[in-house]
């Protein structure tokens, strides 16, 4: 746990030190929230209608940036802390199934290339960062995952190539598999890989598509044990800008192809069984200052 917080201090640190070191570099800042119909995110259903706010600071530059980001979200129904409530005759409490949520993320850019890591805090578990051995972690019950991350962005050398790739790996936390032969639980280094493509058009309006792998076995709701494609995402956004703040309203279309059925496509229950669901959409509306 020691290394690893060092490891994360360092890179903030030299990260910082870099930027401040461009003369090109600015401070920047961003402070809003969104309000959407349901929170989802790579290819699964986490929660019904949310409040996401959200902190970045950080230096921008020409051709390094470096940001921190602390972001949140909070279901209206989805609560986990809703106590002695009557479980349903599918035994499962539709809504205490998805609890809040905290994220503390940085991320470093360089021509193009980007490097960073997220660390996701689910309120109700035992310990806020869970980097102890992964067996300590199962049984202590801690439900935070730490991960780290390194992309490109092709639109940064080729204008006219809004494509981005993104890929993700789980190092710590609650992200584990048993070890049928030995009984152990291993860390598993659940990875995800993005590719994208990120257009602005005018009047404020932007468009966002991608598409999402799991290259290994992963902590996806169907327990994917290889290559498997998990996400396809479409948004759609428009921004109105002002001096003092932007405000958007955006929609948003979510398959995970990964072994859909006629039986999952679509589930009208909450809860447990909702995040099953493969085709998902949201609405929501955000505002920026």
């Amino acid at each position: 746990m020691k290394k690893l917080l060092g490891l994360v201090v360092a890179f903030v640190l030299a990260m910082s030190n870099i930027l401040q070191a461009n003369a090109e570099a600015e401070f920047s800042y961003e402070a809003g929230a969104e309000v959407v119909s349901a929170y989802l995110w790579r290819g699964t259903y986490c929660g019904g209608l949310s409040f996401q706010p959200s902190v970045s600071i950080g230096y921008e530059g020409d051709k390094t940036s470096f940001t921190f980001n602390v972001w949140g979200s909070v279901g209206a129904s989805d609560w986990r802390f809703k106590k002695d409530l009557e479980l349903t005759a599918e035994g499962y409490d539709p809504n205490t199934y998805f609890s809040p949520e905290l994220d503390i993320a940085a991320q470093f850019s360089l021509f193009g290339f980007n490097v960073g890591f997220t660390h996701y805090y689910y309120f109700g578990g035992s310990n806020f960062f869970s980097w102890q051995p992964i067996q300590t972690v199962y049984e202590n019950e801690n439900t935070s995952t730490t991960e780290v991350q390194a992309g490109f962005d092709f639109g940064y050398w080729f204008e006219n190539v809004p494509i981005y790739i993104n890929w993700y790996t789980m190092v710590a936390g609650c992200d584990g598999f048993t070890d049928e032969t030995t009984g152990e639980v291993r860390q598993n280094y659940t990875s995800y890989l993005e590719l994208g493509f990120a257009q602005d058009f005018s009047h404020g309006w932007s468009l966002d598509a991608n598409i999402g792998f799991s290259p290994w076995t992963s902590q996806d709701i169907y327990g994917n044990e290889g290559f498997a494609v998990q996400n396809l995402s479409l948004r759609l956004d428009k921004t109105w800008e002002w001096d003092a703040c932007s405000l958007s309203i955006f929609a948003q279309g979510m398959l995970n192809p990964s072994a859909i059925n006629k039986e999952n496509v679509y589930i009208h229950e909450g809860g447990e069984l909702k995040a099953d669901q493969a085709l998902n959409g949201l609405i929501g509306l955000g505002i920026w200052f």
